[in-house]
């Protein structure tokens, strides 16, 4: 009885530090998303202005035509980047989040498994 005890009492403590490994890792993945996506929104709000300036200053209809396609090119390769890596980002923030916890899975079973052969040894 003592043993299962002690067993409990040592999962209870290991899932105690997943627990706070994970919540660290979580705050470390979820300050970089926030960093990139302030840097998206910086660079986007500069490119509109940028535009918008050069537009206010525009002689001819196919020049405000030119502009607008550059922008636009240039404002769907900036967002198609800051998906790509914000989803990396996520990713590895999932990923990261669940890795303390697979050590205690495999260390459950292994504290079940006795338990498990000892009852049907009866």
């Amino acid at each position: 009885m003592n043993q299962q005890f002690e067993a409990v009492q040592k999962f209870g403590k290991n899932s105690f530090e997943a627990t706070v490994k994970t919540l660290d890792v979580a705050s470390t993945g979820t300050k970089a998303i926030v960093v990139e996506t302030t840097d998206y929104a910086k660079k986007s709000f500069e490119q509109n202005a940028a535009t918008f300036e050069k537009l206010a200053g525009v002689k001819s209809l196919k020049q405000a035509i030119q502009i607008q396609s550059d922008y636009l090119r240039s404002a769907y390769e900036g967002f198609v980047a800051h998906a790509t890596k914000s989803r990396e980002l996520y990713t590895k923030l999932a990923q990261d989040s669940v890795a303390p916890f697979g050590f205690l899975r495999s260390a459950a079973e292994a504290a079940v498994a006795p338990t498990k052969s000892a009852a049907r040894a009866k």
